[in-house]
């Protein structure tokens, strides 16, 4: 068994890798800030039911805060494993509004981290990186030697720095690091900012439904156990590796909708907004590697897992439906 420090521990995929951790007997010190990016009743829902596990250390801070590399460098045992750096400001659109928030987290914040590992000679690093720094000069499905240097939002801006300053730590300081480029990932207790727990939730409650464009733009979706399984599986050595995550599954807007339709029993009311200039088409992805280095595959299916959501989204309803949805 090992121990792991694990960043953003309440957030959507995280709180789901520390379960899987926990589970398998390890240790987790997790971090976090429960910022108010997205409604915190979501994160505190995660974050009570790994509180549970006795193997959970929990420490709320904010991994943009170059000081407080010392604070952790003494909080954390001489024996962890690696880190797993999946602290985050997400979401394309919100950084055109705030970019500044989205390089202290997701740039200065990684650099932070390595430079714990440094410091304190782990000798492991998982980055959560996104599907987003494949702009449309790529061509679907997406692999990992697409050209990732045209961005085209602040957010997947900051997201190619942190994987820069990984590969400098990985030259500079033998540092084993895996990036992993997640693609659109869904859940229980997903993120209100993303489109099933926000269509979940608007078709359950009979609020309108907003499409931007004429919903056939697709995204590949991977359910969120399989993606936790993968981070877990990026443990292993690679050397230095960027590797795509997720996105196996490819389905346009107006097929999603569909589906939780016919699962929650309720016609959705659409109405059709301006396609956003900040996002893509299409996001699908080559995961060759994936099963190459890591021997990933995911095993829930698009049916099972939209299933899964809808079955909680009910279970949990009383205090889920008053969550806050961009």
């Amino acid at each position: 068994m090992a121990t792991y420090l694990l960043t953003g521990a309440a957030g959507f995929i995280a709180f789901r890798v520390a379960e899987f951790l926990l589970e398998a007997g390890n240790t987790v010190y997790g971090l976090d800030n429960l910022n108010d990016a997205y409604d915190v009743r979501l994160k505190y829902y995660r974050l009570d039911r790994l509180k549970k596990s006795p193997n959970f250390h929990f420490k709320h801070d904010d991994i943009g805060e170059r000081e407080r590399i010392d604070v952790w460098t003494d909080w954390l045992p001489e024996n962890v494993a690696g880190v797993i750096n999946l602290a985050a400001r997400a979401g394309v659109r919100t950084s055109l509004i705030d970019p500044w928030v989205y390089v202290n987290t997701n740039t200065v914040g990684t650099l932070n981290l390595l430079e714990l590992c440094r410091r304190k000679g782990i000798k492991k690093f998982v980055l959560a990186s996104t599907s987003s720094l494949y702009a449309e000069v790529s061509e679907p499905p997406f692999s990992e030697s697409d050209d990732t240097n045209h961005p085209l939002q602040p957010y997947a801006a900051s997201k190619k720095g942190a994987e820069s300053l990984a590969h400098a730590y990985h030259h500079l300081y033998d540092i084993d690091v895996s990036v992993l480029r997640y693609f659109t990932v869904y859940g229980p207790a997903g993120r209100p900012d993303m489109v099933m727990f926000r269509f979940c939730q608007w078709i359950a409650e009979g609020k309108p439904v907003v499409i931007n464009g004429d919903g056939e733009q697709s995204r590949g979706f991977t359910y969120l156990d399989d993606i936790a399984r993968g981070t877990i599986q990026a443990l292993k050595p690679v050397g230095f590796a960027t590797i795509n995550l997720g996105g196996h599954e490819v389905i346009t807007i107006n097929t999603l909708i569909d589906m939780l339709e016919n699962r929650i029993g309720k016609r959705a009311q659409v109405t059709h907004a301006p396609f956003h200039p900040a996002d893509v088409h299409t996001n699908q992805a080559d995961v060759t590697r994936a099963a190459k280095i890591l021997g990933w595959e995911p095993h829930v299916d698009l049916e099972e897992g939209v299933t899964r959501l809808v079955d909680w989204y009910m279970q949990e309803r009383d205090w889920a439906s008053q969550v806050k949805t961009p």
